[in-house]
């Protein structure tokens, strides 16, 4: 069929690629021209030009009359002349769910898909971890690979990774959700929901959630934290819950477990979770209770923070698609955690360094409790990318934690300094002690940090910029470093 997609943007380009790989004949339009995308996307770009598709880029009103189907980007404005010129032909259009069963019927092993709004990478890696471990061959996309998992795995599948495959691990973030929301999941899990994203939504938590509960609708096997029940129990009342001992209700009100002699985790026959985690000291205990399967374990894990919760996701999921125990232990002792999450980056002037890509409230306040009792310098992103957060909760729970702060205005994805962002984060810690610093860019807020320390403190990067441009933040952290121990020894 001859295919006209309107928008080359995140939904867009995708979408062409893989049309093009099936034999569709396809162009992309855009307003934009090639030039005014960013580099990265210019390139993907020359990708499936490259593979045959046609780009017509720097168009403002698409010809439609030549082609037999249309995909037209979430994103397109209603008022637009593409959009109007849509509604006043006859063009058969394809939908997002469309899309989602075209790339459904290409993957070919068992899928796990993990979805939520903190964790899902670390959960990915750590279910790769223990599948490895038992001799799988896996197919794994997460941010890691690229921040649009969704042509990740659009990527995969045009070189065949599925085929080599026993099986699929997916992060599916809510824009790869939205185009690839008709898979079939032998498990899903839904980790958690908190309020992110939302200017995508028109604000709504609600439409928020709904693009969240695809996962619901075609996962055999459903896992979920148990922050999520009150959305799942009567959409999927057989849903598998796990929770961390701290975060639970109370044991003398609720029954929710038993902590035996041994010091063993079991659950209770009122259990409000099939799994239940410990963190220690290089290891991690679990309890667990579903179908016929009811005992505990112990296992080395050399992680800290939220590494724990994430853990314990991922042996419920392994657990519920039948991973054998020895396994699920060997891949947990095996994981060593991933760049960007509490990433350890050395010793510079006495100076412990750390970065993070947290930027929600519950991941943030997680990492920012591992150093609760110790001096701590916290180096910040500008908390807006394409996505514009809410910096009043932010700075008020960073300036609990923080003895300095230092705010920086440089946006990865627009490449400019923005500072009213940085500004808006120490304004909301103005109840808060800690010495406030901006900074335009990241280079500078490095250097600040050594400026305004002093050896044994802690220096804590938080922000979620790595993620749009890992090495190139990571660059800048390390020379704004360098040049400070250079300049404040």
């Amino acid at each position: 069929m001859n295919c006209i997609i309107i928008g080359a943007g995140n939904a867009g380009r995708p979408v062409a690629r893989l049309l093009n790989h099936i034999g569709h004949d396809v162009t992309i339009t855009d307003p934009k021209k090639l030039e005014n995308f960013h580099e990265d996307f210019q390139g993907n770009l020359l990708i499936m030009e490259n593979e045959g598709v046609t780009l017509d880029l720097g168009n403002l009103t698409p010809d439609l009359s030549k082609f037999d189907y249309v995909y037209a980007a979430p994103t397109l404005p209603d008022n637009s002349p593409a959009a109007i010129a849509i509604k006043n032909s006859d063009i058969k259009i394809i939908s997002n769910d469309d899309f989602g069963r075209i790339v459904n019927k290409l993957i070919k092993p068992d899928i796990i898909g993990i979805t939520g709004s903190v964790g899902k990478t670390s959960t990915t890696h750590i279910v790769d971890s223990m599948f490895r471990s038992a001799g799988y061959k896996i197919w794994k996309c997460s941010s890691m690979n690229q921040n649009l998992v969704s042509e990740v795995i659009v990527d995969g599948i045009i070189k065949g990774l599925p085929d080599k495959a026993d099986i699929a691990i997916l992060e599916l973030p809510h824009g790869t959700a939205g185009l690839m929301g008709e898979l079939n999941l032998k498990v899903g899990a839904l980790l958690n929901i908190y309020a992110e994203h939302l200017s995508e939504f028109g604000g709504s938590m609600e439409r928020y959630i709904q693009r969240k509960m695809f996962i619901t609708k075609h996962s055999e096997k459903l896992i979920s934290s148990t922050q999520c029940k009150d959305i799942l129990k009567d959409i999927r009342p057989d849903t598998l819950y796990y929770g961390m001992v701290n975060n639970l209700p109370d044991n003398e009100n609720t029954d929710l477990f038993k902590k035996l002699k041994t010091d063993k985790i079991l659950i209770s026959e009122n259990q409000v979770c099939n799994f239940i985690g410990e963190s220690g000291q290089n290891s991690i205990k679990i309890g667990y209770n579903f179908e016929d399967k009811n005992d505990c374990f112990e296992s080395e894990f050399h992680m800290m923070s939220y590494y724990f919760e994430n853990a314990l996701a991922a042996t419920a999921i392994a657990m519920a698609y039948g991973l054998d125990l020895k396994y699920i232990k060997q891949g947990l002792k095996n994981f060593k955690g991933l760049a960007v999450h509490m990433e350890y980056m050395g010793n510079y002037n006495g100076r412990e360094v750390f970065i993070d890509a947290s930027y929600l409230i519950e991941g943030m306040k997680a990492t920012l409790e591992f150093f609760e009792d110790k001096r701590l310098v916290v180096l910040l992103d500008n908390f807006d990318t394409t996505t514009k957060r809410d910096k009043k909760e932010t700075g008020k729970l960073i300036g609990k934690y923080a003895d300095v702060m230092i705010a920086t205005g440089f946006n990865e994805p627009y490449q400019k300094v923005f500072m009213e962002p940085a500004e808006e984060l120490l304004n909301a810690a103005s109840d808060s002690n800690a010495e406030k610093i901006l900074a335009e860019t990241m280079v500078d807020g490095a250097e600040m940090c050594i400026k305004y320390s002093l050896p044994g403190d802690n220096i804590l990067h938080l922000g979620p910029q790595l993620m749009q441009n890992y090495e190139s933040v990571r660059n800048k952290i390390v020379k704004g470093l360098e040049e400070g121990c250079k300049k404040y020894e």
